[in-house]
């Protein structure tokens, strides 16, 4: 195990920083653990379980030290509707199958691959999630269960208002408990003073939650803890194991696999950017997750993924090795081993209620202004995935931004728009390209250039250019000759490329600085390298 960050000896401060961290981290994943299970249609100690393995066994193997891992945001509407459909004896089989599709796909050096896609689509995915949450959280801040689809919960949200502002009853007093959860993190965010800032505001809010609760005698819903933590561990039987050759069973894995590997590792890349220790290494924190996942499933409890919540408050409290994530899982396990009673008296709506600002984070569409920098089609992208979520599920509305993607990408790469302004004297021709200059356009560029007038000096404008090949280069280069006899020249503005990368980057870094103290993530922004891919 590598217990070093630049090279260095690790000493004893450093274990203290690490020390420290791994107290906040705690802190901050407890409630969250808890939260995201019941969204999900689980017991709060699956979640907690989930939060341990998370730590101690991929915290010990990840390939990116400071990330932590538990159970996300993202995949609460996923593993919602396999619970329901299938019940949770069958999403222990599809979590586990999914561990073992991560494994092998990092031992197979395929890390890389699952970052290949659109920021649109992510961004788009972790909105359409988002709006999903909130929906459905928000029922269950009333002390009410979801009526069933994200149109539906929507759509049901003002009448389910109306009547426990009419009733009166524990629905309404449910509501208020959760309203004032959201205040106080909202209030603690913004007026608490720096030296304690460290403590989370979600856990702030649950602890106030809980005082009312108690002092008022509220008569609301509450967490069940059973006796024995680990009874909420469902172990997958050999009939079960083989119905993962069911079609609804397998895309079901391939589902969890999927998603949950694109999140770690734009999660990994988001972590990296805060950070000047080791980069991540992508396949091995992908098997490192398999792993976790594989155990998860075996115990029948809530999926993983490296979450960037947690993630960024460990990096935020000074974090340097891997042993801050690994012993937050510690400490998780110390206290639902010796304190689970004290869970019993956190009302469900103030879970619910983290539940909704959660939501509220991920659906905000902050992404939008940067993505419109990369052209309307990712903007497009971006909102009809969000559509398509809501509408639909979550499965068919990333396919269908998938395939949007490509549609982009192949209309990108088979697009050239030539604009030529010629000066009065006919000395200086600018020729300004935009969108992609490739062998399939390569009999356009030769016939604007074959017009230009002879012994001109020609200026091409590239900035604009997605993509150039070697083709169109070694025509420019053939072309330049040519007419430099006829007393003529070609000058390509490189330097406007370079600035617009330049300034795309600063963009980017800004934007990826700002998601994260917003203290929800929904995917690193793009890059000139990934926009291309989009």
């Amino acid at each position: 195990m590598d217990y070093n960050l630049m090279n260095a000896p690790y000493s004893s401060a450093a274990f203290g920083r690490d020390f420290m961290a791994s107290i906040v981290v705690f802190l901050v994943a407890l409630p969250l653990c808890m939260g995201v299970a019941l969204a999900s249609g689980m017991p709060p100690m699956a979640g907690i379980i989930t939060g341990i393995i998370g730590g101690i066994v991929v915290g010990f193997l990840a390939g990116s030290p400071l990330q932590v891992s538990g159970p996300a945001a993202g995949l609460t509407v996923l593993v919602w509707q396999y619970v329901q459909d299938f019940g949770v004896e069958m999403l222990g089989v599809m979590v586990l199958f999914a561990g073992l599709i991560q494994l092998v796909s990092g031992m197979l050096k395929l890390g890389q691959w699952f970052r290949a896609v659109s920021p649109a689509v992510i961004h788009g995915m972790l909105a359409g999630i988002g709006v999903l949450i909130l929906a459905s959280q928000f029922h269950v801040m009333m002390d009410a269960k979801p009526l069933g689809g994200g149109i539906e919960n929507l759509m049901g949200i003002p009448s389910a208002l109306i009547n426990a502002f009419r009733t009166g009853d524990s629905h309404f007093t449910a509501l208020l408990v959760g309203l004032l959860t959201i205040a106080v993190i909202f209030g603690w965010s913004a007026i608490a003073p720096k030296r304690l800032r460290l403590v989370p505001a979600p856990l702030v809010a649950v602890l106030v939650a809980i005082a009312v609760a108690a002092a008022l005698n509220l008569k609301i819903d509450y967490v069940s803890v059973p006796e024995n933590i680990w009874a909420v561990t469902v172990f997958p039987t050999t009939s079960n194991l083989m119905r993962i050759l069911e079609t609804p069973i397998l895309i079901g894995a391939i589902s969890i696999a999927f998603i949950a590997s694109a999140e770690t590792l734009l999660c990994a890349t988001a972590v990296d950017q805060m950070h000047r220790g080791p980069r991540t290494k992508y396949d091995r924190e992908l098997s490192a997750q398999g792993i976790g996942n594989a155990i998860c499933g075996a115990l029948g409890v809530l999926p993983m993924t490296g979450v960037i919540v947690r993630s960024s408050a460990n990096v935020e409290a000074g974090a340097e090795t891997r042993n801050s994530a690994i012993l937050h899982g510690v400490w998780l396990l110390v206290f639902v081993a010796l304190l689970p009673f004290t869970l019993a008296y956190i009302p469900i709506s103030a879970l619910a209620a983290i539940l909704v600002y959660t939501g509220y984070k991920l659906a905000y569409p902050k992404i939008v202004p940067t993505l419109r920098k990369y052209g309307r089609g990712e903007v497009v992208i971006f909102f009809v995935t969000v559509i398509m979520i809501v509408a639909t599920n979550l499965l068919e509305g990333v396919l269908v931004g998938l395939a949007l993607s490509l549609i982009k990408l192949l209309y990108a790469f088979s697009h050239l728009d030539v604009r030529k302004e010629e000066a009065a004297d006919g000395k200086r021709v600018d020729l300004h390209l935009s969108g992609s200059a490739t062998l399939i356009r390569l009999p356009k560029l030769a016939s604007e250039l074959e017009t230009l007038p002879r012994g001109s000096q020609v200026h091409v404008h590239i900035a604009d250019l997605e993509y150039i090949d070697h083709a169109c280069l070694d025509l420019l280069t053939n072309w330049d000759r040519q007419h430099a006899a006829t007393g003529g020249s070609l000058t390509i503005e490189w330097d406007q490329l370079s600035q617009k990368y330049h300034q795309r980057r600063i963009s980017s870094r800004k934007a990826a600085r700002e998601a994260a103290k917003a203290g929800a993530w929904s995917g690193p922004t793009p890059t000139p390298e990934n926009a291309s891919r989009s």
